[in-house]
């Protein structure tokens, strides 16, 4: 490497770990030109700079496609020149000597500017004119293997304090990664120094609120609630994807996608949108944020419907996963021939009836209720049970000043339903402003294009905006037809009539789940069939009954029949 010798070709490879040390730190333009003067004084003629940012310490080590292209005879190089050891690779002597060796193999030499490694080797037998592997070796070896070493450690050191750092601050309640959907990071002043919590995005954080708003509400099946947040605009993040070997490259981007079934589900059971954290890096624990959720913790609660449950005792919070009943996970729980199996009891132990069919000896069925497995016997027919309940609801009546109150809660929620759509209704006004915009924004630049496929690509996200808009205005449009077509008095009538006529929601309902869903809703405490039998079950406090049973011993059905003569 005599400045007046023959000029080699050689390639450089520059290597940063984080996108901020190259910002901030040992930047690729610093290497760069500390390797070119280096170079310039050598009569050294660099055909190729490789830049890496990525770390040098993972298995699959980024250099190896600068290596990879110092093989190819073609390309003719004879040296391969780094700043220093640890911006080759910090994963020890190992991968130092693994990726030497296949450079000296294709009799490229490893140069770094520093003058840590060797530039010649020593043959122990020179002397005799004899050479053999074990006898030639490289004077600075030991010193480049313990330069490698002492690169890995400091790699070690620098990520244990680092990491060690933000698992601490995780468990106290901050944030050290990236935002979830819903929220943006902000740096605040603490304690602690600086450090970043969460606060609301002010367009993400408010298709979360409207997620766990519908899932409380019971009203819509969760593929319905999907699809009404879709409707609103909805769009997961945009976020680019960058080479694996080069993280300064963008080679595309994913996201902007509408939502789906399982994503629902996702954001429904993280607890980082009630203020709650649940990672890795806090033990399987959770831990209070400092910072405000985008919902409270019996909104989380009440949306996950008893399976997740967030329990808080001052800044002692803890998650419970409820796990279900093996009565609950088999097959026809809610079996349409046994709906009552759940909502009446056993006279003998009070707890739900099954409910099967036994085959006669002439291989007819025989369905029933029954509870025999809890070391007493009790039976009856399906048919007589459902007659029970039938002449039990047709002895019922609504008190006067429920039906009042009723009216006056369906009125106030309706005001509030109204609201609502109203609130959506500007979201959807909002979104239909950025979009018309970006619309905009894509016109004007096509009139300055002269790429043919730039051009393509900017109308398809033209025409792409104008669906979006087109989709949004008719949303916008079925939601304030739904606000105003619905007529409130007709439906005040409604509930009166079906208040007067129990028996049409009770009885004449054709699913007979519901049925005895709405039959279960009477009673301030599950029934047993001897309770409905005798007429004493603890009804609802707007309930009363028409007429008075007569004695326990005469069935229901009978006892109507006597009071009504």
């Amino acid at each position: 490497m005599n400045p007046t010798s023959v000029q080699e070709n050689a390639v450089a490879a520059i290597r940063i770990s984080s996108l901020k040390q190259g910002l901030e730190g040992d930047s690729p333009e610093a290497q760069k030109e500390q390797i070119e003067r280096f170079a310039l004084a050598r009569n050294i003629k660099v055909k190729k700079f490789f830049i890496f940012m990525e770390s040098a310490s993972k298995e699959e080590q980024p250099v190896q496609e600068a290596i990879d292209y110092c093989k190819n005879p073609k390309n003719n190089i004879q040296l391969f020149i780094i700043k220093s050891i640890d911006r080759f690779t910090r994963g020890g002597s190992y991968l130092y000597d693994h990726l030497k060796m296949q450079l000296e193999n294709h009799k490229v030499q490893l140069v770094d500017i520093y003058g840590i490694i060797g530039s010649k080797d020593v043959n122990t037998l020179e002397h005799l004119n004899i050479s053999y592997k074990w006898s030639v070796y490289s004077p600075t070896k030991k010193s480049e293997i313990l330069e490698a070493e002492r690169a890995k450690d400091e790699m070690r050191d620098i990520m244990t304090r680092m990491i060690g750092a933000e698992i601490r601050y995780v468990r106290m309640g901050y944030r050290v990664r990236q935002p979830p959907f819903g929220y943006v990071n902000e740096k605040i002043e603490t304690p602690h120094g600086k450090r970043v919590i969460l606060k609301p995005n002010p367009e993400e954080s408010q298709w979360i609120i409207k997620m766990f708003d519908l899932r409380c509400q019971g009203t819509m099946s969760d593929q319905e609630i999907v699809d009404e947040i879709n409707r609103m605009g909805y769009k997961s993040r945009k976020q680019f994807v960058r080479d694996p070997n080069d993280r300064t490259k963008v080679i595309g981007q994913r996201g902007s996608k509408p939502l789906r079934i399982k994503q629902f589900w996702r954001y429904i059971q993280n607890p980082i949108f009630a203020g709650i954290n649940n990672e890795k890096w806090t033990e399987g624990q959770v831990v209070k944020g400092k910072f405000e959720g985008l919902i409270s913790i019996d909104t989380f609660n009440k949306a996950n419907k008893g399976k997740l449950v967030l329990s808080q005792t001052g800044d002692d919070v803890k998650l419970w996963k409820k796990k279900l009943p093996d009565w609950m996970t088999k097959k026809l729980i809610n079996n349409p021939k046994f709906p009552y199996k759940r909502v009446i009891m056993c006279p003998e132990c009070h707890k739900p009836l099954f409910g099967s069919a036994s085959r006669g000896h002439l291989g007819t069925y025989y369905p029933a209720y029954h509870c025999n497995k809890r070391g007493h016997y009790f039976r009856v027919s399906s048919k007589e049970l459902e007659q029970t309940v039938e002449d039990f609801v047709r002895n019922l009546k609504f008190d006067q000043e429920y039906i009042d109150n009723l009216k006056k809660y369906v009125v106030a929620k309706w005001n509030e339903r109204v609201g609502s759509k109203i609130q959506d209704g500007s979201i959807i006004d909002k979104k239909i402003m950025e979009l018309k915009a970006s619309a905009q924004a894509s016109a004007d630049k096509i009139k300055f294009l002269s790429s043919e496929v730039a051009i393509k690509y900017m109308e398809a996200d033209l025409l792409k905006a104008e669906a979006d808009i087109e989709q949004l205005e008719h949303e916008k449009k079925e939601k304030t037809k739904e606000i105003y077509t619905i007529n409130m008095e007709n439906v005040m009538e409604r509930i009166g009539y079906f208040l007067e006529h129990l028996e049409e929601l009770l009885i004449d309902t054709a699913n007979p789940l519901k049925r005895a869903a709405f039959f279960g809703l009477i009673f301030d405490g599950m029934p047993t069939y001897s309770d409905l039998t005798s007429g004493t079950p603890r009804l609802a406090p707007y309930l009363g009954l028409k007429h008075h049973f007569g004695t326990a011993s005469v069935p229901v059905g009978e006892c109507f029949r006597k009071n009504s003569n």
